[in-house]
């Protein structure tokens, strides 16, 4: 091969490689030239995100967090519903750039998705019929519990080495318990404290189980190698949660004066400063 035919060659493969990295996808980027912040929340988990009774508008403390990272980047917010088992797959394949729906940290997601820091340390609770005599969760390890389908509480339920029945919805799950097709329900902390709660006036009454199923931390989802956008979001989160942004909203939807009753004392910080053990 000549020296001439070399160079060319060469040049050529310069010029492919170019090409290439320019035709990288920077998904910050795209956001900013669009305007618009597509963000994945539940389909109806309040009090994360639900449709709002009287506007049919999607409201919750995701949707707050979604607006309120797209206001701060000077775009807007456009928010998709998502079912539970859809939650990763969307912001995998981009349809959503977040998933921003108490997603929370497991191996098998983190090698499908970049997590950000985590905003919020969350447990995954058992509730049962107040009649239950069963007060820690080895009591339950054999026996059929009720969740949502493709979710940490299905997780912690194969963990405990109990029987999984899962459903689309929590709903669904909560009346597999009222009609005895299953012993208990593990959801987050506060599903589970409004179901109970709900219980005492409607149905058969239940009670949560004090002993956690797992701890997870909760982070927002994002396509991998998405350098520049995985860092803009932990930026975002840390200001907003040094502002106590974070907190304000945590407050509205689930504080001291809701129903939940719950007080955030966690602050955003990398996950490698946490000591939990992570789902499969």
């Amino acid at each position: 091969m000549s020296i001439k035919t070399v160079m060319t060659v060469a040049l050529a493969a310069v010029g492919l490689t170019a090409l290439t990295a320019g035709a990288r996808a920077d998904q910050l980027a795209d956001i900013m030239k669009a305007k618009e912040l597509k963000c994945g929340t539940f389909a109806d988990v309040p009090p994360f995100a639900a449709p709002d009774p009287k506007t049919r508008e999607m409201v919750g403390f995701d949707v707050d967090m979604c607006n309120a990272i797209a206001k701060r980047w000077g775009v807007t917010a456009k928010v998709t519903p998502l079912s539970v088992e859809a939650r990763v797959p969307e912001v995998k394949l981009g349809r959503v750039d977040l998933t921003i729906a108490n997603l929370a940290y497991t191996l098998g997601r983190a090698e499908q998705i970049q997590f950000s820091d985590p905003y919020y340390l969350a447990k995954e609770m058992l509730a049962v019929k107040a009649s239950d005599t069963g007060t820690t969760k080895a009591d339950f390890k054999g026996k059929r519990l009720a969740s949502t389908k493709g979710s940490t509480s299905e997780l912690a339920i194969k963990m405990n080495d109990s029987d999984p029945l899962t459903f689309v919805d929590t709903g669904s799950a909560y009346m597999a318990v009222q009609q005895n097709k299953a012993l208990g329900i593990v959801a987050n902390t506060m599903t589970i404290t409004k179901l109970v709660n709900e219980s005492k006036t409607a149905g058969q009454p239940m009670k949560m189980i004090e002993e956690p199923m797992a701890f997870q931390p909760i982070g927002i989802g994002m396509k991998k190698d998405e350098p520049a956008l995985h860092a803009k979001v932990n930026e975002t989160l840390v200001a907003m949660d040094q502002a106590g942004e974070i907190n304000a909203l945590w407050d509205k939807w689930l504080g001291p004066n809701t129903e939940f009753k719950m007080t955030r004392t966690d602050k955003v910080v990398p996950l490698s400063q946490l000591k939990f053990t992570p789902l499969p």
